[in-house]
């Protein structure tokens, strides 16, 4: 049976935490500039139908370290502007015999449909309001750098939760680990069905971030919004832009971090995203490892690298 990581809702704390210590080696492993080659032969497809920067290179780099081959395709280069469906371009790339698809749509359930007919494993990067999972394992990972443990952590997301793959991803992982999860933003900013995702909804920011361990600022996804949905970004700026002010409601040793693209000036200030408090840059290099992990994981089924691997 294939192994997919299509949700963090769908796995249970030891699997996480399981991806989260090969994470942690395979971190480890290439900062001391190790070889890993756990992947050697493999060919993996990255299909990308929405922009990306940061997953996207992410992946390529993942299965770069551990010696896989990658064939990158997107969704304007694809057939399907030819009229071909999603199901028959994954029957393609099945065909076509790549080993594993990690994906990103805007379609909710895509990457499901992506599991139920490829016939290898498939990794989600994204696909319509549903989740961001290697995300949230990337901001897991730069957590537990910083602090040790998830348990008993006070997290507030603030921002455009609505909108936000990460936020449930991350919602859904933080709980599972024994974390406090906050939703801080303006009301249409927030989902009407938050009583399905696990965390309790603020509308007044420093509320929101009162004694908090860590402020997750989110970006504000202005091309999926209706046009009520927001008054004004000014107004969003003067009421919830994370700023060192606001940062002195929370923990003193508070961290900041965002997925990105940050707007500058935006969902927070150039003196809370340069700080020390910053663990931006972080969540960026750290994403490389979970994803190292991810595509292991998804052919091995591992918790470590495979006993072959070069050291």
């Amino acid at each position: 049976m294939n192994r997919h990581l299509l949700a963090i809702r769908h796995l249970e704390r030891p699997e996480i935490e399981a991806l989260l210590s090969l994470a942690a080696d395979f971190r480890d492993r290439v900062e001391a500039g190790k070889t890993v080659d756990s992947g050697r032969g493999r060919t993996v497809g990255l299909l990308f139908f929405e922009n990306s920067t940061r997953t996207r290179v992410s992946f390529e780099q993942a299965a770069n370290y551990l010696g896989m081959r990658t064939v990158n395709f997107s969704g304007a280069g694809s057939s399907m502007r030819k009229g071909e469906t999603l199901r028959d371009t994954i029957l393609t790339l099945r065909y076509e015999r790549l080993e594993a698809l990690v994906m990103r749509h805007p379609s909710s359930g895509s990457v499901r449909l992506a599991a139920d007919h490829f016939g290898g494993p498939v990794v989600s990067a994204g696909d319509g309001q549903h989740e961001h999972p290697t995300q949230a394992l990337g901001d897991a990972l730069t957590i537990l750098e910083r602090k040790g443990s998830l348990d008993g952590l006070v997290v507030a997301i603030v921002g455009d939760v609505a909108h936000s793959r990460v936020a449930r991803s991350n919602a859904w992982l933080l709980s599972k680990m024994g974390a406090e999860v906050r939703f801080v933003g303006p009301r249409t900013l927030i989902p009407s069905h938050t009583g399905k995702l696990p965390g309790t909804v603020y509308y007044d920011l420093r509320a929101g971030v009162a004694d908090a361990d860590v402020v997750m600022c989110l970006r504000l996804q202005k091309e999926r919004m209706e046009e009520a949905t927001l008054a004004s970004v000014g107004e969003y700026r003067r009421l919830y832009q994370v700023t060192r002010g606001v940062l002195r409601s929370a923990a003193p040793d508070v961290m900041v971090m965002h997925p990105g693209p940050l707007n500058r000036g935006v969902e927070l200030d150039d003196g809370a995203a340069d700080s020390p408090a910053s663990a931006i840059t972080d969540q960026i290099t750290n994403g490389i490892y979970v994803r190292m992990a991810a595509l292991h994981w998804v052919f091995d089924g591992a918790a470590k690298p495979a006993a072959g691997a070069k050291k």
